[in-house]
């Protein structure tokens, strides 16, 4: 118990960690989905003003090609500094509540939409016109420029914000799935820890009786096996799923457990095809069925009874059938077949979201039948 309260600890710590790696991630991506805007963005401006602005002015006679280039590549590199720092100031404001957020961040880019407008009016007069920076301002020129440089501030205001606040909505999508994560967990190790008792108790009375009989050789034996058992379990581990295979392994220690009791009385047969041993499936699935099947099957009669166990695929689906040969079928029935079909009913609505089926038959001829139905993914 210790030990695998240790690694539940070391599992949890694991868990904390890959939350708190989403953090980098997500920046990381912010800033890709960032510079991609930029670069993408600011091409796209150069090439609109070029278009818009620069070609049909080919055919002035103090036209110079050489000259509109090297203005449109200061105006596009300084337009892309300029934003670089509205989404440095908007990462700020951020933190405000809304209406300073909004506030300040149009303010700012108010300020920078003025400078923008400053730079680009300076750099036409003086690489295209050869003139002072300030040379034959007037109002009407000024005000006409200022338009677009708001514009263009704005809309990259309106583009910062709309990136972040999509980042921000994945960053809650994805909080809201870890913590749901967490939650099914949770679940699946108290529902795993509620069938580790109720194991034990029968086998520990077990011996016990053995104890009584004076059959101490197969007490110990017994013992011996139930301490393997648990530390399979333990090192192992798995609170969500394992491969079918494995799941076999720990099945087999089981019935080594219960062979001691029961001897020659315990027939089991498996059938089980390759497909479908690599299939993933919540741990320790067989054993509650197997325990009841020999408490209610095996366990009340003298002679020998048989469980089968079988599994294919059909149609991306696993079936496995947990069968016995027993008639005790009214004790099965009034008691619900122990707490193992509760308990496997449950974890398997806990991982597959409702995506399963199990279902008990019963017959007095040929005994109880169990049908689980669960999707084949396969594991390695």
């Amino acid at each position: 118990m210790i030990l695998d309260m240790e690694k539940t600890y070391k599992e949890s710590d694991s868990s904390l960690l890959s939350r708190q790696q989403l953090k980098p991630n997500l920046l990381s991506n912010q800033g890709q989905q960032f510079w991609t805007i930029q670069i993408v963005g600011w091409l796209g401006y150069s090439v609109f003003v070029f278009l818009a602005i620069v070609h049909p002015q080919f055919e002035k006679a103090d036209f110079s090609l050489s000259a509109q280039l090297i203005n449109l590549f200061v105006e596009t590199v300084c337009g892309f500094l300029l934003s670089y720092f509205q989404w440095f100031i908007i990462q700020k404001a951020v933190r405000l509540p809304l209406k300073k957020t909004l506030l300040l961040s149009f303010f700012s880019a108010s300020i920078l939409g003025v400078i923008f407008n400053i730079i680009k009016l300076s750099c036409y007069k003086v690489v295209v016109y050869h003139q002072e920076w300030n040379e034959a301002w007037n109002l009407l020129e000024f005000g006409g420029w200022l338009l677009f440089s708001l514009t263009t501030m704005y809309v990259w205001t309106s583009i910062f914000f709309v990136m972040l606040y999509n980042n921000n909505l994945q960053k809650e999508h994805e909080k809201r799935l870890v913590a749901q994560t967490a939650v099914k967990d949770a679940q699946l190790q108290m529902l795993r820890y509620q069938l580790n008792p109720h194991f034990m108790f029968n086998t520990l009375n077990a011996i016990s009786t053995l104890i009584y009989k004076n059959e101490n050789d197969k007490a110990n034996d017994m013992l011996d096996k139930l301490c393997e058992f648990f530390r399979y379990t333990l090192d192992k581990h798995a609170l969500k799923e394992t491969t079918l295979a494995k799941e076999l392994e720990l099945l087999a220690l089981y019935l080594s457990i219960e062979k001691v009791r029961f001897g020659e009385r315990l027939l089991v047969s498996l059938d089980i095809i390759p497909e479908a041993r690599s299939c993933l499936v919540p741990s320790m699935l067989l054993q509650p069925l197997v325990e009841n099947a020999i408490k209610y099957a095996i366990e009340p009669r003298k002679e020998a009874g048989l469980i089968s166990i079988t599994a294919r695929v059909k149609e991306k689906r696993l079936f496995i059938y947990v069968k016995d040969d027993g008639t005790a079928m009214n004790e099965k029935n009034s008691h619900g077949f122990g707490i193992g079909m509760s308990n496997t009913r449950k974890r398997l609505d806990t991982m597959f979201n409702g995506d399963f089926t199990i279902k008990m038959k019963d017959n007095y001829s040929t005994g109880t039948c169990i049908t689980i139905s669960i999707p084949y993914n396969q594991g390695s």
